[in-house]
């Protein structure tokens, strides 16, 4: 039972393979067990024979019957296994009918020797059975190996009464005789036992070297590379399955004992390589030194890239690498397409149209020919893209492309430098005049309608023009040209201008400007006036508007129209705007309660995403109630975004601001923004006074004035400079404040003072206007 435990918990640990070896080891060549069982009842007869004893017949027979029906047993199982009919319950049922015979065998051969030497004094009769059993549990130890607790037992029901009956016969002899089966029992339990551990480890051993080949092979197989690895000799050693795939080789090359050139062979059959990429490979690996090459598929239609890695390997031989590069050769092209190419348009980009410059100022250079630069600015095009949308507008660009490249002749190029900016190279030319005929086509062309999404669009453009000159480079070229682009757009837009040499001294002076701009903003040089507006009811100054001056240490004073295009175009709007804000809250503080602030507000600055807490801190810092601050937008903040301009308009609104519409009646006005938009005021700008001595004018300007005012909205009338214009616009009581030189210019902070002073010290109920008199107030 402590063996049968024993060999159980063994079997625990066996894997079911090695578990199925042990059970064939028991069932090997049924030839020699049933000679040997021929043999012992033939041993068994002539003991009967030679004895004369009776009971030894019956031992003879039975050993002859249980031997052939273990011979039987065997070959029964044999095809059973060879059959791959024995399940793993299967083998466990055929070691137990292992077990039932075996030690029926060894019982009978047993007893057959205990008759033998017992009933027998026949010296010869006991040597036989001696003999007998012992070379047949000899020979048992070479069998049972696999499973030695069986074999234990046989040599117990074997040897045991053989030992009992030596020890019965009482000689001394015979006991020593005992005593050396027991010895004899002994070391055949240790060679049995010793055997089966070899077994075992040398099963374990092996199922190890098979599951680690398995997984090499797993892995092999699932490389996302092709590996080939060829000996010293040439000969293929290992191949793995993605190879074949990648190299589109038959699946039996791998067993056939290939060389090198028959795998090359095979892959330029298969159009996986081409002939003289093949007779590179074949090189490469002959030679086994590192190296690394791509290869294109000789078949067009898959147009596949294939790179190859050769790795020599320490006594000879070389590993080869196989990757498929498609996808990522497909991605540089890609990536360095859109490095040099714009997206959208498909025409070289900034990078790329300056080296295709440089490249051909070169050539210009040893050919001499004439060429021209043309920097082409769309005119009027962020607002069809504020009005229809970046969709339309990017399909304009697309439009605005094609016509350039249909101007322009084979050996000319052209790129796109981002946002509405086209540059073209006119090469070989004979004059400047050449270079103005392209440049007036390209602004009659451009200028033509386009049909966006069934909408009816008209551009313009601006072009500047710098012509090559020995030893320009491109970079120079190009300033010279943005510089000339400067100057069209600033002579009105819708025309080209050449590159002068003064021209460069306009650029530096703009660029001073911008310089001394920021510098002026970091040290505070700017000082805010004021400009009155004087209300039509009450005679009285009740809102001032905050307007900007520079005092600049050369320049003196400098307005407004010159500093705040420029800031915005630097991106300091949104700064200097904040400054403002804050500054003009602060004065408004020291004046009247009943006199409020107006401060315009840029479009970059209305448009921030913290315009709504820069207002709230102006106001807390100034202790300023919001109701006296007036912000005053322009037509254009309410094109963009108009969702957000309607949100931020509603909040400013809530906390009590009051929002004014300036400038009315210019650019895109529409008479929508006083119904979708929450506004308190509308200014209505000097334009509509011009002519006003006549109807129709007239008649305009009080439509506005009294569809503004049936809204609920203040309305003011800017420009007023005479008191029949006041008059005028005075008679039907619909228009609120007046403002103009009439009542007084923008004045520093110290005499608003003086005017508000003046404004609100001094009424007539008689006359409301006595507090301006029909004159000027500054």
């Amino acid at each position: 039972m402590q063996l049968a435990s024993q060999n159980g918990y063994a079997d625990q640990r066996m894997s079911p393979a090695i578990h199925a070896a042990l059970i064939n080891s028991l069932f090997q060549d049924p030839g020699p067990m049933f000679a040997g069982a021929l043999c012992a009842a033939i041993a068994a007869i002539m003991t009967a024979v030679k004895s004369g004893d009776l009971y030894l017949w019956p031992c003879a027979a039975l050993l002859i019957i249980v031997g052939a029906l273990r011979s039987l047993d065997m070959r029964h199982y044999r095809r059973l296994r060879d059959a791959n009919q024995l399940s793993q319950p299967a083998t466990a049922r055929w070691e137990m009918r292992y077990q039932i015979g075996a030690m029926a065998y060894a019982l009978v051969l047993g007893v057959w020797s205990l008759a033998a030497v017992l009933d027998s004094r026949d010296p010869v009769v006991h040597l036989i059975a001696i003999t007998v059993t012992l070379c047949y549990m000899s020979a048992g130890a070479g069998r049972t190996y696999g499973r030695p607790w069986i074999f234990h037992v046989q040599i117990l029901l074997a040897c045991g009464p053989l030992t009992v009956a030596l020890m019965l016969d009482g000689s001394p002899y015979y006991l020593g005789m005992a005593v050396f089966c027991v010895l004899f029992f002994l070391s055949l339990k240790h060679i049995s036992t010793n055997l089966q551990k070899m077994f075992v480890q040398a099963f374990v051993a092996r199922e190890g070297e098979t599951a680690l080949a398995n997984q090499f092979d797993t892995a092999l197989n699932n490389m996302p590379h092709g590996l080939c690895m060829f000996g010293a000799d040439g000969r293929l050693a290992v191949m793995n399955y993605r190879f074949c795939q990648m190299a589109a080789l038959p699946d039996d090359i791998i067993h056939s004992g290939a060389s090198a050139s028959d795998i090359v062979g095979a892959c330029v059959s298969a159009g996986s390589i081409s002939a003289v990429n093949g007779t590179i490979i074949l090189a490469q690996i002959e030679h086994t030194k590192a190296h690394n090459i791509v290869t294109t598929d000789s078949d067009g239609r898959r147009n596949r890239s294939l790179s190859w890695t050769f790795q020599p390997m320490d006594g000879g031989g070389a590993v080869v690498l196989l990757e498929d590069v498609t996808e990522r050769r497909q991605a540089e092209a890609r990536i360095t397409h859109l490095a040099r190419y714009d997206e959208l348009t498909a025409l070289p980009n900034r990078v790329s149209f300056r080296d295709e410059i440089e490249r051909l100022l070169t050539i210009r250079q040893q050919d001499g020919q004439l060429s021209a630069l043309l920097f082409v600015d769309l005119d009027q095009f962020k607002q069809v893209n504020d009005t229809l949308g970046h969709p339309c507008g990017d399909q304009l660009l697309c439009a605005v492309s094609q016509r350039l490249r249909d101007m322009l002749r084979p050996e000319d190029f052209v790129a796109r430098f981002g946002g509405d900016e086209f540059v073209v190279f006119q090469r070989n030319i004979r004059s400047n005049d050449d270079a103005a005929t392209l440049a007036r086509r390209i602004v009659d062309h451009l200028s033509e309608r386009y049909k966006i999404d069934n909408h009816l669009v008209e551009i313009g453009a601006s072009i500047g023009i710098a012509m090559t000159t020995p030893g320009i480079s491109a970079d120079t070229l190009l300033k010279n040209a943005d510089m000339a682009l400067y100057r069209a757009k600033a002579d009105g837009r819708g025309t080209f201008c050449f590159f002068r040499d003064e021209l460069a001294q306009t650029v530096e002076a703009r660029r001073t400007l911008e310089l001394d701009l920021r510098k002026a903003l970091a040290n505070e040089e700017f000082e805010l006036f004021y400009q009155p507006l004087v209300s039509l009811k009450s005679g009285k100054i009740s809102t001032c508007e905050a307007l900007l001056r520079w005092n600049h240490p050369v320049r003196g004073t400098v307005s407004p129209v010159d500093i705040i295009p420029v800031a915005e175009d630097m991106g300091l709007i949104v700064d200097l705007g904040r400054w403002i804000l804050r500054k003009a809250c602060l004065e408004c503080v020291k004046w009247p309660e009943t006199v409020s602030v107006a401060v315009n507000f840029s479009p970059q600055q209305f448009h921030q995403r913290d315009v709504l807490s820069e207002v709230r801190y102006a106001l807390e810092i100034s202790g300023l109630p919001p109701h006296r601050l007036e912000i005053e937008i322009t037509e254009s903040s309410l094109l963009r975004n108009t969702q957000l301009t309607h949100d931020v308009l509603s909040q400013l609104h809530a906390i009590g601001v009051r929002i004014s519409l300036d400038d009315f009646g210019t650019g895109y006005s529409s008479l929508s923004y006083l119904h979708n938009f929450p506004l308190q005021k509308v200014k209505i700008d000097r334009s509509f006074l011009e002519g006003i001595d006549s109807d129709r004018p007239l008649t305009l300007l009080r439509g506005v004035a009294r569809l503004s005012a049936d809204l609920g909205m203040s309305v003011v009338v800017e420009g007023i400079e005479t008191n029949e214009q006041l008059e005028l616009i005075s008679v039907d009581g619909t228009v609120s404040e007046a403002q103009g030189y009439l009542f007084s210019r923008p004045v520093p902070a110290i005499r608003i003072r003086q005017l508000l002073n003046a404004s609100h010290g001094r009424q007539s109920d008689s006359d409301p206007f006595l507090a301006v008199g029909g004159r000027s107030l500054g």
